[in-house]
């Protein structure tokens, strides 16, 4: 996943920031929308795109380096087969981000990320 220049720490160190994209990834292509704070969604933006990249590219290595970053077998078929499909034709920005409004607890901006 590297570093990603001007990221956000999301207040975690850098194991549990990357296991929580990881998992955020995960959902998002699992659901093809999930609902999170506004600054998780900003920090999954480029890792859900560069996966749907792989995607696309359907060759062996990219699969194996979508499986590096989600480890979830079924997810990356899904990927693969499915949700790459559809983005063919399109040059990029396969996630959109729409804001919510704050969160009812705790007042924390709510957003949508999902695929377009």
């Amino acid at each position: 996943m590297g570093n990603v220049k001007g990221r956000k720490q999301l207040g975690t160190d850098e194991s549990h920031h990357q296991a929580l994209l990881r998992n955020l990834a995960r959902q998002l292509l699992m659901h093809q929308k999930i609902k999170t704070t506004q600054a998780k969604a900003e920090a999954l933006q480029p890792l859900a795109d560069k996966l749907v990249t792989l995607g696309k590219r359907g060759d062996l290595h990219a699969r194996r380096q979508a499986l590096s970053i989600v480890q979830d077998r079924e997810v990356v078929h899904q990927l693969f087969s499915d949700i790459a499909g559809r983005y063919t034709e399109r040059a990029g920005g396969y996630t959109r981000i729409l804001k919510l409004g704050p969160r009812q607890g705790d007042a924390a901006p709510m957003a949508q990320i999902e695929l377009v």
